[in-house]
């Protein structure tokens, strides 16, 4: 099992220090990496959490057996994986949180709490998050105010939070049918990246994923936009090669930016892309009724849209933008066929509703976004409700 090791290093004045992630070619090896030197007995306990959809991956069987759930009992069968199980081996535990966005609450975050409190974790111990976005998000947190805070690592097992959500620290968990309403900044201290686990993803997962690709891409990076244009066949069939090429240019732009500006204040808005419409499309749909990836790429199109409303973008760039994002699949259309059954004002109203709560807004009064005025040009900027209701489908532009 071959790495390569890459470090994001956090400003001086961050009160970070560093994420040290690495990429692995080949089959996941859990074991390798956490207990090729231990049983688990002569360690600092760890608390990993996973849901029930990846504990029952094949690629990981080997690790989750490993644990046993009472009285000797090994966790080989699927009768111990179920969601609030908490297995051992050694020192370490193994929780198992529901699977999907509607568990991404306030409770589960508790859930993982009480689990370290209940077992005497102390400030010395470690999280790992096992899985996506929902649980490096959900871990992050739980440690992040844990004891007023602990190490966390991450082993990211969906593109999405391979090339997004896994770095740079951003943390938290849904409230009221908002997204990510309650959180804090807490990076992973360490990553493990296998693009190969992209290869078990169903397909919704896969193509939820792709969308932060593609965002980096038309954010950062000409040469990997010009891959997703010209490399379409082989992305769609998940050629390894070319994943782990996209895979590890994502997580190198998302972390130089990451470094620069660590807590939001500046050029890492950028990141939201797509992110204020693909938000409030989740929020109106319902959390868990799209994935957030098919929400982002809608939402990029939508920034365009308004971008060329505003005089800020050409026609063409809007127009290829929108191809691209429709090429994969992707809804591109102003209004989203997710909602295509309920009452168009309603839908945008809600949509717009949620917008004014998003959590980047800085005025009560105006909606904040990120824009582009073409590839790799980028600017954050507000927008009337007017302009953006007209984007949401209102009238045609």
């Amino acid at each position: 099992m071959e790495s390569n090791e890459f470090i994001l290093k956090y400003a001086e004045d961050s009160g970070f220090d560093k994420t040290c992630i690495y990429f692995y070619s080949g089959s996941p090896n859990l074991n390798k990496v956490f207990y090729s030197t231990s049983d688990g007995k002569d360690t600092q306990p760890r608390l990993f959490v996973t849901d029930t959809s990846i504990a029952r991956l094949d690629s990981i069987k080997d690790f989750i057996s490993l644990f046993e759930c009472g009285e000797g009992t090994s966790a080989k069968g699927s009768g111990c994986l179920k969601e609030g199980s908490v297995l051992q081996y050694g020192n370490d535990y193994l929780l198992i949180l529901g699977a999907g966005e509607k568990f991404k609450t306030i409770d589960s975050v508790l859930t993982i709490v009480r689990t370290a409190l209940e077992r005497n974790f102390t400030r010395n111990c470690t999280f790992v998050a096992i899985g996506g976005g929902v649980l490096s998000d959900m871990t992050a947190f739980a440690a992040s105010i844990f004891k007023r805070g602990i190490n966390v690592e991450f082993v990211p097992t969906t593109v999405l939070s391979m090339v997004d959500a896994s770095v740079g620290g951003k943390t938290g968990c849904d409230i009221e049918g908002f997204k990510n309403m309650i959180g804090s900044f807490w990076p992973a201290s360490k990553l493990y990246v296998w693009s190969n686990f992209a290869l078990s993803l169903p397909e919704n997962e896969y193509i939820s994923g792709l969308a932060e690709a593609i965002k980096t891409a038309f954010l950062f990076d000409k040469e990997m936009l010009k891959l997703f244009e010209e490399e379409k066949d082989a992305i769609i069939k998940r050629d390894s090669a070319v994943l782990e090429k996209i895979i590890g240019a994502c997580v190198r732009a998302k972390a130089k930016i990451v470094q620069e500006d660590p807590r939001e204040n500046g050029r890492r808005a950028f990141l939201n892309l797509g992110h204020t419409f693909g938000h409030a499309l989740e929020a109106a749909a319902g959390l868990g009724c799209i994935t957030h990836g098919e929400a982002v790429a809608w939402g990029i199109g939508r920034a365009a849209d308004l971008s060329l409303l505003m005089g800020l973008c050409s026609k063409d760039f809007a127009k290829k933008t929108k191809d691209i994002i429709a090429s994969y699949g992707y809804d591109s259309g102003e209004y989203p066929k997710v909602l295509s059954g309920e009452e168009k004002s309603l839908g945008i109203e809600k949509m717009l509703q949620a917008m004014k709560k998003d959590k980047k807004n800085t005025s009560l009064s105006q909606i904040r976004l990120t824009l582009q005025k073409g590839e790799c040009d980028t600017i954050i900027t507000t927008a009337k409700d007017s302009d953006i209701e007209q984007v949401l489908g209102k009238t045609g532009i």
